[in-house]
This record gives structure tokens, C-alpha cells and sequence, in this order.
């Protein structure tokens, strides 16, 4: 895998679920330094080699701190939460926007290369897939739009200023380190249930479909990015492949050798029925080509 050697980096949300395994990627051949606040991070995920900044990202000083110096910029961290940007909107912007914005000058001021961490949020419901880069961005969520929100000042920031910003648009990310969430968290939360021999609950009738990414993939094409990547642009990061809610509920079941039974509940309002990528973007201007397979994956996490 090409990975960056003989750097001074920057990871956001370093102590973070996608954060800590980049660093863990990132310190053998590198000088890496975290900046976190361990809102959702821990201590103990942050490798020995990296030099841990605890505050947040908000925090103008400390931010310009951790970045100093920095040839090469990860921002990881985020208020990941759908529903925390609905109910605290001008917080969630405040994070997820205005610190990018912050970290854009700090890699304006280091020269530093950029890579920011997007979500498929961007595009909402899609009209058609697979989905591309160029399909139309209709976001759902206050979250959704911070995000596409941040993306158009990295490109802006690539056109006005000349800072090499690439763009990473995040399917459903899972492996170890993961809080459970709505979709991103469903396999650690459908493995919990299945383990304890609860009911697994499924929302509307489990059509719905989603491409579930292994974070070492992530970590992989962060990677790609920084080497390979054009400035400006974005990339879907996912295995181009979708597997439905219900089938993965009895993947689980079948996996952990569960009595649990897959239950129905009321389906979440606005809920997506079908997201999957194309990465050809990514696979032939990054060189990236996710190699974890999902039926491996949560048998080696069981």
C-alpha cells in the first residue's frame, strides 16, 4: 500500500474509531500528531509514537499548535451524529463546518496537503445507482449539508488559494473501535443483540440496502489519497458492492450461531432505500481497491 514516509502529519480525531487506525498506519514512518478532545476517542487507541493534543478542534490556538510544522493534514474529526445535527443544528455546524474552515487556513498557513473526511450524506436519496461523484447532492440532514458544506470550501480553498484539499466521501464504515450508530454502527449493534441472544431489530422491511466498507480499507484509500489524489476532487469510498438490512441481520444470526430472531420495527421516516457507490473514481485515479470482504469481517469481530 503507497502510504506517505518521512512526514510531518496532522490527524484529526486521531484517538477516534476511522482516527486511531490511521494513525497506527501512519506513525512507523512519520511524525504524527493527534488532536482530539476523547469526546468519543480514548486515550488508549492513540499509538505510543503519535504526540496526543487533547482539545477541541474548535479551539483556534490549539489547532494552529497541532498543525505547525505539518506537511500533510487528516481531518477525521467530526460530529458524526444524523440526529445530534438535527437536534443541535448550529452546534453541529460549528464542529463540522466552521472548525474545517479553521483547520483550511492552518493548511493554507503550513502549505500542507488535505484530506478531509466527506460522507455519502452529501447526496441524500439518490435518483439512480450506483452513485457517483458527479450525481446530484440533495442533503437530508443538517449533517449531510455541513458536509457538502465543508467539501465546497476545500475546493474553494484549492482554487483561491492553491491548498491541495481531496475529498473522501465515506460509505458505511465499520470494524473495531465502532460506536453503534444508525447504519455505520448497525453491525456492532445487530453483533451485540445476536450475542446476548436478543431479538435483532430491523427497521421498515430490511430492503433497504448499504455498502459496508472495513476501516482498513478507509485507512487505505486515506492513504491512496495523499499520494495519488488530484487536488479538488472527491472520491466514494465503499466496495461498490450492497448488501440489504435484512440480509445482514441473518448474516449475523448465522455468523455468531445465534437463537436471536430477527424482529420488524417501525421504519425510520426519511430513511434511504438504496445507497452503493461507484469507485471507479477512486480505483483509477487513487489506485484503491478494497480488499476486506463483509462475511469475514464479522465473523473475525464475533
Amino acid at each position: 500500500m503507497n502510504t506517505p514516509t518521512g512526514q510531518s502529519i496532522l490527524v484529526t480525531g486521531g484517538a477516534g474509531f476511522i482516527g486511531s487506525h490511521l494513525v497506527e498506519t501512519l506513525v512507523t514512518d512519520n511524525d504524527v500528531t493527534v488532536l482530539d478532545n476523547l469526546s468519543s476517542g480514548r486515550r488508549e487507541w492513540v499509538a505510543d509514537q503519535a504526540t496526543l493534543i487533547e482539545a477541541d478542534i474548535r479551539d483556534s490556538e490549539a489547532a494552529e499548535e497541532a498543525a505547525a510544522g505539518a506537511d500533510l493534514i487528516f481531518h477525521e474529526a467530526a460530529n458524526v451524529s444524523v440526529e445530534q445535527s438535527v437536534e443541535e443544528p448550529v452546534d453541529s455546524h460549528e464542529v463540522n463546518v466552521d472548525a474545517t474552515l479553521q483547520l483550511l487556513e492552518c493548511a493554507r498557513k503550513e502549505d500542507a496537503r488535505f484530506i478531509y473526511a466527506s460522507s455519502a450524506a452529501v447526496y441524500g436519496t439518490p435518483d439512480s445507482v450506483p452513485i457517483r461523484e458527479t450525481d446530484p447532492k440533495a442533503p437530508a440532514s443538517p449533517y449531510g449539508l455541513e458536509k457538502l458544506t465543508a467539501e465546497e470550501y476545500c475546493r474553494l480553498y484549492n482554487e483561491l488559494y492553491d491548498v491541495k484539499t481531496i475529498m473522501l466521501r465515506y460509505f458505511n464504515v465499520y470494524g473495531p473501535r465502532q460506536r453503534g450508530g444508525q447504519y455505520s454502527g448497525v453491525i456492532d449493534i445487530f453483533l451485540g443483540q445476536a450475542r446476548r441472544g436478543e431479538d435483532i431489530t430491523v427497521h421498515g422491511d430490511g430492503e433497504q440496502t448499504r455498502d459496508f466498507v472495513h476501516v482498513d480499507d478507509v485507512v487505505a484509500a486515506n492513504c491512496l489519497a495523499a499520494v495519488n489524489g488530484t487536488p479538488g476532487e472527491a472520491y466514494n469510498i465503499g466496495t461498490g458492492k450492497s448488501i440489504s438490512i435484512k440480509a445482514l441481520a441473518q448474516l449475523t444470526v448465522d455468523t455468531v450461531e445465534s437463537d436471536s430472531r430477527i424482529t420488524h420495527v417501525a421504519a425510520r421516516d426519511g430513511d434511504i432505500e438504496r445507497s452503493r457507490p461507484s469507485i471507479q473514481k477512486a480505483r483509477a485515479e487513487l489506485g484503491f481497491e478494497p480488499s476486506r470482504s463483509l462475511g469475514s469481517e464479522i465473523e473475525s469481530l464475533c
